[in-house]
């Protein structure tokens, strides 16, 4: 059998390889095309019917891509020079498994890409808050004139922001835990961790390799390279052992040496290379987004973006005009004097306590539910019995949330979130909040999460 060919960290030679694409999400889609656009051979495979495979999936016939319907089993790594999954696909799936005890390169969609960037790279990981930080920095870079792209995790895979790179190009990418899974040359010339919690634990098997994952954006830097940890999460210090950049930290409470902190209300930067003093960016009051993790978030962006290069006053003036991403914490209506807030990206109970933290006690009117992923539900009993005046259960998970608030706040079962928007319109008084932060995956009733957001906003819709 013909070994597999060896590919250089940069600008690799496709031309002629024979590649296996697993997985036909967006990221697949365009690590199929860009492969065979580079001239490899590309196999891309799912675990949908073919009747099931999205428009553009089917699209990449024309590219000459062969297109595999219903699974991708082992045998499909034989023969095989590069594999490139998605994120979607866990690591132990057999033909993954198979490709790496073959000695085959098992890589994600984002080191496929960053080998082709001339540009450098902003990766932003973390449990919660890393789509809103992100997008921050994405905003900031832009207002400051830097060519470049926003995307990963976010939404746009970063092999379709190529056309976007240049050699001074700066790119805000989001990195999920499943991506960086499958980094090997891959490097962040600044690298943000925002926050650690527990997530995603029914993937990655325990809260040890959901941890390592994470940790492979701090251990592919150089000491040339910037690295921003959360000096307020007392789990972000398991990370200071994989730091192989120059650190730096961020906080709301406390002052920082080196690094991004609030003074009085006012956003601060210290200890910024070839920037003597403090530089004083804008008030927190300032900021159009709301809650105490929100300055966190853009204290994390300000500091990465200013340690990219980006001067002051475009930092300042980037923040101030950045707009609330859809589903996290937006406002989507007032109605009768209540206002509803869709955080239905709030996906663990990290999220989801801090959402509720960011309005009055004893305000809320909750909505937690949708696919359990074995969270403690218990720990959420002191925050709620303090800011909420009522939870609304929905979806599969509404037995264990009963089981662990029960006494702490009135409960009532209402199945859907179209049932507890109505339900909580009825109880709801002026100046007081109804929040989804559901803690939960959307999957019992939803294909995403963005559906489940949207659902509640036409729900809020149909009360005016």
């Amino acid at each position: 059998m013909t070994p597999p060919r060896s590919f250089t960290a940069h600008e690799p030679d496709l031309r002629g390889a024979r590649a296996l694409v697993v997985g036909l999400g967006k990221s697949g889609i365009a690590a199929a095309a860009l492969l065979a656009g580079r001239g490899a051979h590309v196999v891309a495979a799912d675990r949908r019917s073919a009747e099931e495979l999205t428009a553009a999936g089917k699209a990449l016939v024309g590219t000459g891509v062969d297109l595999v319907a219903g699974g991708h089993p082992p045998e499909l790594a034989q023969g095989v020079d590069l594999v490139v999954t998605s994120p979607g696909v866990p690591a132990e799936t057999p033909v993954l498994a198979a490709a790496r005890e073959a000695g085959i390169p098992v890589w994600a969609e984002v080191e496929l890409a960053y080998r082709f960037l001339r540009g450098r790279v902003i990766g932003v990981t973390g449990s919660n808050g890393k789509s809103t930080t992100t997008s921050m920095i994405g905003t900031i870079l832009r207002t400051a004139g830097i060519p470049g792209g926003t995307g990963g995790n976010l939404g746009t895979p970063l092999t379709s922001l190529l056309p976007e790179d240049g050699p001074h190009a700066v790119h805000a990418v989001e990195l999920s835990s499943f991506q960086l899974e499958g980094i090997e040359a891959f490097r962040a010339s600044v690298a943000v961790l925002v926050n650690f919690s527990p997530d995603h634990l029914d993937r990655h098997g325990s809260l040890g390799a959901y941890a390592a994952a994470k940790a492979r954006l701090l251990e592919t830097q150089g000491p040339k390279d910037a690295a921003v940890l959360n000096a307020d999460d007392p789990e972000s210090r398991r990370f200071e052992a994989s730091v192989r950049a120059t650190p730096f930290s961020f906080s709301t409470r406390s002052a920082v040496a080196r690094g991004a902190c609030l003074e009085e209300g006012v956003l601060v930067l210290r200890g910024i290379p070839g920037v003597t003093g403090k530089i004083s960016l804008l008030p927190a009051a300032s900021l159009p987004v709301p809650g105490e993790h929100n300055v966190a978030n853009a204290l994390a962006a300000a500091l990465a973006c200013a340690l990219a290069g980006v001067p002051a006053e475009p930092v300042a003036r980037g923040l101030r005009g950045f707009a609330a991403l859809p589903h996290r914490l937006q406002k989507v209506g007032t109605v009768r004097g209540v206002d509803y807030f869709d955080d239905s990206k709030a996906t663990n109970l990290d999220a989801t306590a801090r959402a509720l933290a960011s309005f009055p006690p004893d305000s809320v009117h909750l909505i937690l539910g949708g696919k359990d992923k074995g969270a403690d539900w218990s720990s959420l009993s002191s925050l709620v019995r303090r800011q909420a005046r009522r939870v609304l259960l929905v979806g599969e998970a509404t037995a264990v949330i009963r089981r662990a608030l029960a006494g702490v706040v009135p409960l009532e079962e209402c199945g859907t979130v179209r049932a507890a928007v109505r339900k909580a319109a009825e109880s709801a008084r002026p100046d007081e909040i109804v929040l989804l932060a559901p803690g939960c995956a959307s999957f019992d009733q939803y294909r995403n999460f963005e559906e489940r957001g949207d659902d509640f906003a036409r729900a809020v819709a149909a009360l005016a």
